[in-house]
């Protein structure tokens, strides 16, 4: 009996080693290194904006406004963005839209029904369905939502 055990544990040992030289880091000599990123976010449409508070308006988005992102990546041709907002640590938005190479890019919204008004923080991930349809970020924005 264990002069049948010995080749197969022989035989195992030589598959785990090769499976461990070829994992690598998977990039290989003729694969180019991947990029992405994702820019602050791109203000669309601005949210009216009231006499009195015109002075303490700032170049970032706000509360309301329309938002998109430009984006960047050679990981996939299928990008999407994910983002959230919280306001004290609450999650108050979320939003997911494509950004195809063919396709218009997507756009958010900052507001919400549990967002009635007020500043958030928000961030914005770049990102993919990998083959085992799990989420993979491939890049990430974090930005402030003035009032």
């Amino acid at each position: 009996m264990l002069k049948k055990i010995a080749p197969a544990v022989s035989l195992l040992g030589v598959l785990v080693l090769a499976g461990t030289a070829f994992a690598g880091n998977g990039a290989g000599p003729n694969k180019p290194a991947s990029s992405s990123s994702i820019s602050a976010p791109v203000v669309l449409s601005s949210a009216t904006v009231s006499a009195t508070s015109a002075a303490s308006v700032t170049s970032g988005p706000h509360y309301g406004d329309i938002i998109t992102f430009n984006v960047s990546t050679t990981e996939t041709a299928n990008p999407y963005v994910n983002l959230r907002c919280y306001q004290n640590g609450s999650l108050v938005a979320v939003g997911w839209t494509t950004f195809f190479a063919a396709g218009t890019p997507g756009s958010f919204g900052l507001y919400s029904n549990p967002w009635s008004a007020g500043a958030a923080d928000c961030t914005a991930d770049l990102g993919m369905f990998a083959s085992n349809g799990k989420w993979k970020v491939l890049a990430s924005s974090s930005f402030h939502v003035d009032a």
